[in-house]
């Protein structure tokens, strides 16, 4: 693949496996000079070497997106060793796998700092480096869970829909300022990464994803793209968008359809070992790799789609089928309409 004239400096959180990692490789191949950010030092020395076989640049530092200081301090140091971030891209993530009411205060709030606060203190991080130059571009890393939550992920919905919001109002106020510097969302359908192999569970059985994954490589490939679009948000697969206008449509049926399909549609027939190693407070990193255990089912392709685009294209697609039911209906009772024989008026005067 030839490589770009003028190579960008791109962080990436959650950058050690799964779509982080991915997303490392996509720019690293293009001569991108690539910062990783995760916790597993010896995971991000694998990652690197990866990039560096590839010609690429790439530097890391272990660092947990929940420490704002560390973050901080660990952005500053790849800047000076790479340059200013042109790309940041938030990506770090925990889950836990469990019904609210066996979950803990304690797992609650480690999802929502490590998925939610994480991607605040890295836009935070990169705006710091942006804003002295007025450029610079943001990728949150979101999903179609952002917008509808699902059975036994609700710290991870949870912290999604918050990640929503706060881009939302961080895009106004660059809006307002003037600013060079860009935020876009990209909303994932589920994707087949290690997350399925090593996060927290309380349920009966290991878990997987719900409906058809796709490989971190698409999802890398989509985000690649990404950077110079134009959109505010994009989506990635039908599923994404079936799900996302779906709930603005007939939240109450999805509501209805997760109760029955979700819960059981999120596990294999494979049951969960009790002594299962998971990654909420210490990485594993012998499961630090880009692919989970789904590639068998996985899918190899999805669509990328603007969400402002997709919002359009619905509402007309309803104005349509609207005005077409009502033409269609005024044509039907005009069928229906009884017609009477025409009579000519009787002369009164011939009458009498």
């Amino acid at each position: 693949m030839p490589r770009q004239r003028h190579p960008r400096t791109v962080i990436i959180t959650g950058a050690s496996a799964g779509v982080g990692r991915a997303i490392a490789n996509r720019f690293g191949q293009t001569g991108d000079r690539v910062g990783l950010i995760a916790r597993d030092a010896t995971a991000l020395q694998d990652v690197r070497s990866e990039l560096e076989r590839s010609g690429a640049h790439a530097e890391f530092e272990a660092v947990d997106v929940a420490d704002a200081n560390a973050l901080f301090a660990a952005a500053a140091r790849l800047e000076e060793r790479l340059g200013p971030a042109d790309v940041w891209i938030n990506d770090a993530m925990e889950t836990v796998f469990s019904m609210v009411s066996d979950m803990t205060p304690e797992e609650f709030r480690r999802v929502t700092e490590v998925t939610y606060l994480g991607f605040v203190y890295g836009t935070m991080a990169a705006l710091t480096s942006m804003r002295p130059r007025n450029q610079g571009r943001i990728i949150q890393i979101g999903s179609a869970l952002a917008y509808r939550g699902i059975p036994l992920q609700s710290a991870y919905c949870g912290a999604k829909h918050a990640i929503r919001g706060f881009t939302d109002s961080l895009r106004t106020e660059l809006l307002n300022e003037g600013s060079g510097i860009t935020i876009s969302m990209v909303d994932l359908p589920a994707v087949n990464t290690p997350q399925f192999d090593w996060a927290r569970a309380h349920i009966p059985y290991s878990p997987r994803p719900m409906g058809q994954p796709v490989e971190p490589e698409v999802i890398a490939d989509a985000v690649y793209r990404v950077v110079d679009g134009p959109f505010r948000e994009y989506w990635i697969g039908w599923q994404t968008l079936l799900t996302i206008l779906g709930n603005a449509i007939a939240p109450a049926f999805l509501d209805r359809y997760l109760a029955r399909r979700a819960v059981t549609g999120q596990q294999t027939d494979v049951p969960l070992v009790p002594d299962h190693t998971d990654n909420l407070d210490r990485p594993v990193t012998r499961l630090h790799r880009t692919r989970g255990s789904f590639s068998n089912e996985a899918a190899q392709r999805a669509m990328l789609i603007p969400g402002d685009v997709a919002r359009a294209a619905t509402v007309a697609l309803g104005a349509l089928l609207f005005f077409a039911a009502g033409a269609a209906s005024a044509n039907a009772k005009k069928r229906r309409r009884p017609r009477y024989a025409r009579t000519r008026p009787v002369s009164l005067a011939r009458r009498s």
